[in-house]
């Protein structure tokens, strides 16, 4: 028998089946860009666009900070560590407090990054705990101070919580109204294995090794002198200030920090306002070469003069595979920094400074005959670079345009002689190497060490094996160029400072990472209330 046609779905139901179709579709998206309540929903974000369309924090930076003297390097009315330079999600990460006198506290941890201009986000708040007065160590012969605290808290890092650079806000909590509180930060880095157009690596090595915890006791202040084999610096204990150029930050807010809210904190804004997508990392995770194989670019940023030979041959290995390496850095890979185990056997988490990078060139040499003898000796860091650490390696100087045709500079405006004021500073790069394959000399003027003294400068690039490139800016204070976050200071050196942003800057910057392949997403609004 024929069968009967069907009756067609009556309107009001038709439109119901609609309402369905279209709210189902809308929760899978706000499910899959984990979008929040409130939250602008993005389905072709990457992960940390997601992250800075969230709400901002208003108050993470310190507001009282007391040293223990006008030239101290330790705040020991509140004063912490973490277990380990980076972390995963999952894994657990202990914080170790101090207090004195004993005084209860708490542990606000932040995200830090663009968050519409407001510059950090509030993940969790610890707390509040019992606080107490923790040991200094004794020096051992080798100056060492490495602490052995007892774990205030255990954290483990939830698993949507995304690759960044974190502080923890440690502030004591007295009786109201009967003493002042007082704060400092903790610092530790959220890494993840995950693919990333943009590998950025944090200088902890250099901020270790300036670390002037508990008063003046860094690699740098060793009787024997400053800059020899003798002394041995500890992760176990709190990042002070630094105990050598005191005068390039003197900012005693970033007390905790390291160095990163000087001199790396403005890129790491800067690529989270223009939407990159980029996994950040420390020092010792580069020991071997895959987690930067799975980047198209490999970001050096601000100070990264401490590197070991392990992390040097990882990055060769990179850039062989075809990895993009920006060395948006200044006096970059210029000592080899053997990484050791803790007391306790934690791996990574003593340094020394072993020996300087540059094979058996003159700069090398020099730096054994005026501070050796070293028990090692690193590759010259110009056949990686494109430059060297030249001596003198600081001063202050502007960032001059040498080749204003190259596609580095496209949308810039530059022409010959073109200068940017005060972006060289306060260590930096020179003397390329003439028989590096392709090499190009896209930035060259005089430094002035002591304000008067001349030294040159030079910022390069030169082809890789694949169709990648290494550029090298040739300044630690590249990243000034880029933004100016909440809160920041800006540094200053032999009589010289960066201006700050500076749209040519911010243009070649994009440039490099273009031609790497890095995608620029929506960049996120300034939330202007706040700003």
């Amino acid at each position: 028998m024929p069968r009967k046609p069907l009756k067609p779905f009556p309107t009001w139901l038709r439109l119901k089946l609609c309402v369905v179709v279209v709210t189902t579709l809308f929760l899978t998206t706000m499910i899959e860009t984990g979008a929040h309540a409130g939250e602008p929903a993005a389905a072709d974000a990457n992960i940390v666009q997601r992250e800075n369309a969230r709400q901002g924090s208003t108050d993470w930076q310190l507001t009282r900070v007391r040293l223990d003297r006008s030239d101290g390097c330790r705040s020991p009315a509140i004063e912490g560590y973490c277990s380990k330079q980076s972390v995963a999600a999952g894994e657990t990460l202990q914080i170790m407090v101090s207090t004195d006198p004993a005084e209860s506290f708490q542990i606000e941890i932040f995200r830090t990054g663009y968050y519409g201009g407001r510059g950090a986000r509030l993940m969790t708040t610890l707390g509040p705990f019992a606080g107490k007065a923790q040991p200094v160590p004794k020096p051992d012969e080798r100056t060492m101070h490495e602490c052995q605290w007892e774990p205030s808290t255990e954290l483990t890092i939830p698993d949507d919580w995304p690759s960044g650079v974190y502080l923890g806000r440690l502030t004591t909590l007295p009786p109201a109204a009967e003493r002042p509180y007082w704060q400092s930060y903790v610092i530790f880095i959220v890494r993840d294995a995950r693919p990333a157009d943009i590998l950025f690596q944090c200088s902890d090595n250099t901020w270790q090794a300036y670390n002037g915890w508990p008063y003046k006791s860094s690699v740098y202040t060793h009787p024997k002198g400053n800059q020899g084999p003798w002394a041995d610096v500890s992760f176990d204990r709190p990042y002070g200030r630094e105990a050598q150029y005191t005068s390039v930050v003197n900012d005693p807010l970033s007390v905790g920090s390291g160095g990163y809210l000087t001199f790396e904190f403005p890129m790491v804004y800067w690529l989270e306002q223009q939407g990159y997508d980029v996994s950040y990392c420390s020092n010792s995770d580069l020991l071997t070469p895959e987690r930067g194989q799975q980047c198209k670019a490999f970001l050096s940023v601000g100070h990264d003069e401490y590197w070991d030979i392990r992390q040097y041959n990882s990055v060769v290995a990179m850039r062989d595979a075809g990895v993009n390496l920006m060395f948006f850095s200044g006096n970059s890979v210029c000592w080899v920094t053997p990484l050791t185990s803790a007391a306790d056997g934690r791996p990574n988490r003593i340094m020394f400074r072993g020996g300087p990078y540059g094979g058996d060139y003159k700069w090398a040499q020099q730096r054994e005959q005026q501070h050796g003898p070293f028990p090692h000796r690193g590759p010259d860091e110009g056949y990686l670079m494109g430059a060297r650490n030249s001596s003198p390696v600081n001063g202050g100087g502007d960032w001059i345009c040498t080749k204003p045709d190259h596609w580095v500079f496209e949308g810039t405006g530059m022409k010959q002689g073109d200068r940017i004021p005060g972006l060289i500073g306060w260590e930096y790069h020179g003397d390329p190497p003439s028989d590096l394959p392709g090499l190009e000399i896209v930035g060259q003027g005089t430094a002035w060490q002591g304000g008067t003294n001349p030294s040159p400068w030079t910022a390069t690039i030169y082809p890789g094996p694949k169709d990648n490139f290494v550029f090298n800016a040739a300044t630690i204070f590249w990243s000034q160029g880029l933004s100016m976050p909440p809160g920041h200071t800006l540094p200053w050196s032999h009589w010289s400072r960066p201006h700050g942003p500076d749209s040519r800057v911010q243009q070649i910057t994009r440039n490099l990472l273009s031609r790497a392949g890095c995608r620029q997403g929506e960049s996120t609004p300034v939330d202007r209330a706040e700003n």
